[in-house]
């Protein structure tokens, strides 16, 4: 079964080069392109994986991390910050609120790829000792 990844980004172009590399690299990619649809994608269907970016015309991404954090339901759902907002402040908060990896924009398709294999690898592994 392929993992499934939602990614959350307003921007078109974003969404489309995520789906492309992460698509060849074997995984479902769904995409929301804002909080509101964020949070009902995941209601309908538990990605095993989330790309978010903090940046959204609606619930940034801060929000939208403490929100899935807060329900029992979504809190274990590995979250990948994916924004063009690089400061330390940014990145210290996004990993204070939960999410597992921190990604600037512009971003190596590789590099996002690796890193999204490793995280989705780790779960698996973890739910195989559990």
């Amino acid at each position: 079964m392929r993992p499934l990844i939602l990614s959350v980004d307003d921007e078109q172009d974003v969404t489309d080069l995520v789906q492309f590399h992460l698509t060849r690299a074997g995984c479902e990619v769904m995409t929301a392109a804002n909080g509101h649809d964020a949070l009902a994608t995941v209601a309908r269907r538990k990605p095993d994986l989330i790309l978010l970016d903090l940046m959204l015309p609606d619930i940034d991404g801060f929000g939208i991390c403490e929100i899935l954090r807060r329900d029992a339901a979504t809190a274990a759902i590995p979250i990948v910050i994916l924004t063009a907002w690089a400061t330390t402040d940014a990145r210290s908060l996004g990993l204070e609120l939960g999410a597992l990896d921190y990604l600037t924009k512009p971003f190596s398709p590789r590099e996002l790829t690796e890193r999204v294999q490793k995280l989705l690898n780790l779960r698996k592994e973890s739910a195989a000792h559990a």
